[in-house]
């Protein structure tokens, strides 16, 4: 099992019924149900073809009545409203989406690939509690996991605490200056590029100066 697979079984809590969308090979669900973590699981993928790799893992749960494979698009499909849903690997933007189309359940665990400051707007305006939102490393790249619940929270997250992450920015660490210096560093690069455009340079530049600032702000 990969390292980051690994790192995100660990943050999962015990549910009644919980959901993996977009669940790859199924390995999170499979980790749920061997420990005794939920009564029964949903797995869903759009994909029919990518579906088939999880069935094949979950087999036995599935003929148990313990695991219901779904083909859809983010979370419909589910035959009940689940209280623990996973969505790891899709980019902040669509995880913003399918919560739109379904609902905020009442717990989550969600690893955006990327536009992880979308995201947690989202979730800040919704009033979701974000419990933990922090970035770690596993097998070379850097991940922003959130998790938390629907209810509790406030829409109290600053522009900064949006961009970088509260967590982090309260307890920074060696996997969150990680990913930044190496974000500013690609950043550097590419504006010292003669072929960008000067819009790109104005948001980028921007991007980059803002990146810096708080680099420095929190060594």
């Amino acid at each position: 099992m990969e390292r980051r697979i690994a790192y995100i079984c660990s943050m999962l809590s015990p549910a009644r019924v919980f959901a993996d969308i977009g669940c790859d090979h199924g390995y999170m669900t499979e980790y749920m149900l061997k420990k005794g973590l939920c009564e029964r699981a949903y797995i869903s993928d759009v994909s029919a073809k990518s579906l088939k790799k999880a069935e094949k893992l979950l087999a036995r749960f599935i003929a148990a009545g313990k695991c219901f494979p779904v083909v859809a698009d983010g979370m419909r499909g589910l035959r009940e409203e689940c209280d623990l849903v996973l969505i790891a690997g899709l980019g902040g933007e669509e995880i913003v989406k399918i919560l739109q189309e379904a609902y905020l359940p009442a717990r989550f665990l969600l690893q955006p690939m990327h536009n992880s400051d979308k995201l947690r707007r989202y979730l800040s305006e919704r009033g979701a509690k974000l419990e933990r939102d922090h970035t770690f490393a596993a097998d070379g790249y850097y991940y922003d996991l959130i998790c938390g619940s629907a209810t509790g929270g406030g829409r109290d997250y600053t522009e900064s605490e949006i961009f970088f992450g509260r967590e982090n920015l309260v307890c920074p660490t060696a996997d969150f200056f990680g990913k930044w210096e190496k974000e500013a560093e690609k950043l550097k690069d590419y504006l010292a590029r003669k072929d960008v455009s000067e819009k790109n340079r104005e948001i980028l530049g921007a991007r980059f100066e803002r990146i810096v600032a708080q680099m420095e702000k929190l060594r």
